[in-house]
């Protein structure tokens, strides 16, 4: 029997697992040539296509808005730099580009400002009540049989699926002067005496009323949604931060309220924009007219271009709305990329 030598043995072995040697100019192995190049062409048109079919099958909802809310915008932007009023809307007179007068109009008018903090804190009222509310709702509906839940899930559901002039009536009802359901139970307290009161008397009690109504609206949307992330939180993590001695508000401070944040920071973003533009509310509310205490950023848009006929004046307010909504929106991207940095 013959024993190959240590060195050749290490030779063969290393020929045979040897890859092919690589050329770093060209990318492609020693010696493949144009065979090579041929074969990656197929993956360049692979990943090329791969990049445009998303943005292909968006294509058709892309232009749809851009049909729907491009023109608009523009049309806006447009009239907010022209003066134009009931003359120029029938035709008799051509409308005149003013530059930023319209503007500087608005933000030198005090009403216009009042108007801004109303609206800055009817929002934040409603959001707030909204946000803690919902959270209370879905917390409780985690600790319910579920025969209990399914039917709060169906009150809700209905709630939400209410139209608003339906809503707005049944509010009217509730809070009505003479058969108020809520001046009778009031009523009932014993020493206080309801009947006959006007809530819609004075702005503050009235936008109250009006706030209640966008909250019970908006409410079950947050329950929903925030019903759907409390069943993703890990049992094990609130299980052994009960064992080492937390008790519920620390297990929900610091187990159930990180899961939470991005779902809660969506829904805090998309409930100021919404309760920001209340338009439907408070019109229907006050019958079409609401009173200059009632008047928040969209009615008042509203009743500058459509009541006193200053068309290019409301025009300027309603974009001033937008781009303070843009600021909320600047703000909810932030947060999100804060988020997604510290996953």
């Amino acid at each position: 029997m013959t024993v190959q030598p240590r060195e050749k043995t290490a030779k063969t072995v290393t020929a045979k697992t040897a890859r092919p040697v690589t050329s770093a100019a060209a990318g492609t192995p020693a010696g493949g040539g144009a065979g090579a190049g041929k074969a990656g062409r197929p993956a360049g048109r692979r990943s090329w296509g791969t990049a445009a079919l998303p943005w292909g099958l968006l294509a058709p909802t892309l232009l749809v808005l851009a049909l729907v809310l491009g023109y608009p915008l523009v049309r806006l932007v447009t009239l907010s730099f022209q003066k134009f009023g009931q003359a120029q809307l029938w035709g008799f007179k051509p409308a005149e580009w003013t530059g930023l007068d319209n503007f500087t109009a608005i933000l030198g008018d005090s009403e216009f400002w009042q108007v801004v903090l109303r609206t800055i804190l009817f929002a934040g009222g409603a959001v707030v009540l909204t946000m803690v509310v919902g959270m209370l709702i879905a917390l409780l509906l985690q600790r319910v049989s579920r025969w209990v839940k399914v039917l709060v899930n169906i009150a809700l559901v209905a709630s939400w699926a209410m139209p608003v002039i339906v809503a707005v009536t049944v509010f009217k009802w509730m809070f009505d002067t003479d058969y108020g359901v809520l001046n009778w139970l009031i009523s009932k307290l014993p020493g206080v005496d309801f009947n006959g009161h006007n809530w819609f008397a004075s702005g503050p009690e009235g936008l109250t009323v009006i706030m209640l109504l966008v909250v019970w609206g908006a409410v079950p949307f947050v329950v929903i949604t925030l019903g759907a992330g409390l069943t993703q939180v890990p049992k094990e993590l609130e299980e052994a931060a009960r064992l080492d001695g937390a008790g519920a508000p620390g297990i929900f401070r610091y187990v159930t309220l990180p899961i939470l944040k991005p779902i809660i920071v969506m829904l805090t973003t998309l409930s100021v924009i919404w309760d920001m533009g209340v338009f439907p509310q408070v019109y229907l509310m006050r019958g079409g007219h609401p009173e200059p205490e009632f008047q928040l950023l969209t009615t008042y848009s509203y009743t500058r271009a459509f009541v006193v006929n200053d068309y290019s004046g409301g025009s300027a307010i309603a974009l001033v709305t937008v781009l303070l909504l843009l600021g909320v929106v600047a703000v909810y991207m932030r947060q999100m990329l804060k988020i997604g940095e510290v996953e």
